[in-house]
């Protein structure tokens, strides 16, 4: 009876293993070689995006698309095997999202996509919180009036307690 219970448990254990091993098929492609890597994966217009694949294989040259781009050349990367292509999004794109196709030499073609979106504001925002660039006269100014304000309130508060003295 217990050799049957210690069987089961190993059965289990080697069967719980199996099922999370990955499938024999997915072993060929270990690195993620069909295919491509979009950088930066949200972009907004404006900004430049790099493609890389190496999916190509021996090839050093291939061919891409972008619908918002339009068409780039991929050529090779700082890395063996990998082939790196960069192309612009347009000022006036619209947010949404863009697919991107790269072929090369025989038939291998691939399609992916990325995000556009609009452009982040960069630098400081003139809102009232803190100080914006170049402003050190506004700043100068309105730290005179602070203190002109509290030394006014100071005053007032002294009269204010010398004439309620009997």
């Amino acid at each position: 009876m217990r050799n049957t219970r210690v069987c089961a448990g190993i059965c289990l254990a080697v069967g719980s293993l199996a099922l999370v091993a990955p499938p024999a098929g997915a072993a060929a492609d270990p690195a993620g070689e069909q295919t491509i890597r979009i950088s930066p994966a949200t972009a907004s217009p404006g900004s430049q995006v790099t493609v890389s694949t190496r999916a190509c294989g021996k090839e050093t040259y291939g061919k891409g698309t972008s619908e918002a781009g339009g068409a780039f050349h991929l050529f090779e990367g700082d890395r063996e095997g990998v082939l790196v292509g960069v192309f612009s999004i347009p000022a006036g794109t619209r947010p949404g999202t863009d697919t991107v196709t790269v072929k090369c030499p025989p038939r291998v073609k691939l399609t992916d996509t990325y995000r556009i979106v609009h452009r982040v504001p960069t630098g400081g925002i003139d809102a009232g919180v803190g100080a914006p660039a170049g402003s050190s006269t506004h700043l100068v100014a309105g730290s005179v009036l602070l203190a002109a304000a509290a030394a006014g309130g100071a005053v007032r508060m002294r009269r204010r307690n010398a004439s309620a003295r009997p």
